[in-house]
């Protein structure tokens, strides 16, 4: 049985504070424990804040675990203290651990400050061995196709697991571009045991000697792809399509 952790951030638009992840997944093998870090921007008292942890294991509501402020982690029911447990490091990171990872631990955790709160996913595929599971993408590639005045960028990472990806794009400038993006679902074929992906960009056509980034994020590894040098190739490629 293996354990993988996914991490996704959620932030008010009325907060000045971010709570993220420093792993896009993490995976652990049955029996064994995972840690997961919250990181917290802008809370001023950290040390002193109290951080607070909750679990929903279908089909049950959300059930708070434990929180933690300036001293021990403090749990709602006492039969979670051999199971999990939370800690603080440095300025601005609280650790949460799960104990002797099991098919019953299989559900979505949550680190919450007040309104702000990051859901992570946790799931067992019936896998014996995590570090057989791990597998990087066999190809990652952008493909170009111009209509009229946009140019649309189509960025395709296939064959890798597991499935938790985290896929962005950026500008010149490396600033994340969030208008005009369409992201995909994770698929993967009926006969295959490998998944993929696709993000699509549209930009004006005026920006077409401009470079854009397609970068992603995978237990595996990390990679950015650039958008420039892509043009022609693909251009002699549907001209032998015609």
């Amino acid at each position: 049985w293996l354990l993988r952790v996914v991490l996704f951030c959620f932030l008010d638009g009325q907060a000045q504070v971010l709570l993220k992840q420093t792993d896009v997944s993490v995976t652990r093998g049955q029996t064994k424990t995972a840690w997961i870090d919250c990181v917290a921007e802008g809370i001023s008292d950290f040390k002193s804040a109290y951080i607070h942890w909750y679990r929903q294991i279908p089909p049950k509501a959300p059930e708070r675990v434990l929180y933690i402020g300036s001293g021990l982690a403090l749990y709602d029911d006492d039969s979670y203290r051999n199971k999990y447990t939370s800690s603080k490091k440095g300025t601005n990171v609280c650790t949460f651990s799960v104990e002797d990872i099991n098919s019953n631990d299989e559900g979505t955790y949550y680190c919450k400050f007040y309104f702000v709160a990051v859901s992570l996913f946790c799931s067992f595929p019936p896998i014996i061995n995590p570090d057989e599971l791990i597998s990087s993408p066999a190809s990652s590639e952008i493909l170009q196709k111009r209509h009229e005045n946009q140019i649309m960028y189509v960025c395709l990472i296939e064959k890798f697991y597991p499935e938790v990806i985290r896929v962005t794009w950026a500008d010149e400038a490396d600033k994340e571009v969030t208008d005009n993006i369409v992201k995909g679902d994770v698929w993967k074929p009926t006969n295959g045991d490998k998944y993929s992906i696709g993000s699509w960009l549209t930009v004006p056509a005026e920006n077409k000697d401009k470079n854009y980034y397609c970068k992603y994020e995978h237990e595996s590894q990390q990679r950015s792809l650039s958008t420039q040098g892509i043009y022609y190739m693909l251009k002699i490629q549907f001209y032998m399509l015609l």
